[in-house]
């Protein structure tokens, strides 16, 4: 898989989208980078504190997905910015965070049309 196409294609979906991470399901970053112009608001440590603690909760809801089936997303809303994390194929997290004012049905659902046309 080309991750660097793959993150700018997601980036592609939505000016609003600040930043992009791939990373396997163990939380290992494949590749990560920010529209240009955005001003983190998290240093690199909090950043990629906020990375594993997203990775660690979506590895643990694992174990319900037998019962509920399997998960499509999971999106937080804080106030000053929107993170949605979600699976690309089996092996793949994205973990990207967007403005406030994003549409994030319709960058999950572009993310989702990616993933699909990647397996």
């Amino acid at each position: 898989m080309n991750h660097q196409k793959l993150y700018r294609d997601i980036m592609d979906l939505d000016p609003k989208i600040r930043m992009v991470t791939i990373c396997g399901e163990n939380g290992s970053i494949i590749f990560s980078d920010h529209r240009p112009g955005v001003v983190n608001l998290l240093s690199e440590e909090e950043s990629k504190k906020s990375l594993e603690m997203a990775v660690r909760a979506w590895n643990s809801r694992k174990s319900i997905f037998p019962k509920i089936g399997k998960g499509k997303y999971v999106l937080a809303e804080y106030e000053k910015l929107k993170r949605i994390t979600m699976p690309i194929g089996d092996i793949y997290l994205v973990y990207v965070t967007t403005e406030i004012e994003a549409d994030h049905s319709k960058i999950i659902e572009g993310i989702s049309k990616l993933g699909k046309s990647i397996q």
